[in-house]
């Protein structure tokens, strides 16, 4: 199987004098700059989408985490960053603190 696979897409003229801009300030080649900007774009809307469904409540804080792949705590300054409100109760502190005390214990 193919670790890479061409991809075309038309792009309005504005977009390409951008794009044109972003390879001279970064000597690159446009493969290499779109492709940088698109896992910039991707990982972006992975954590939005796990913001969205953490506020649907839908997905834990851990599994909203999990998701957007990134930490706990990257995930939870971002839901602050995007002023989504938490959904912790004491069920959950008492879940955490038991995991907490096993990995102590050990």
């Amino acid at each position: 199987m193919k670790k890479e696979e061409l991809v075309a897409a038309r792009l309005p003229r504005q977009l390409l004098k951008a794009l044109q801009k972003i390879e001279e300030v970064e000597q690159s080649d446009r493969s290499a700059i779109v492709r940088k900007l698109l896992y910039r774009a991707v990982a972006d809307w992975k954590k939005d989408h796990a913001a969205r469904l953490y506020g649907e409540r839908k997905l834990t804080l851990e599994r909203a985490a999990m998701e957007a792949e990134v930490s706990v705590r990257e995930m939870m300054e971002y839901l602050r960053q995007k002023k989504v409100p938490g959904q912790y109760d004491l069920s959950e502190l008492e879940e955490d603190m038991t995991r907490l005390y096993k990995k102590v214990a050990v």
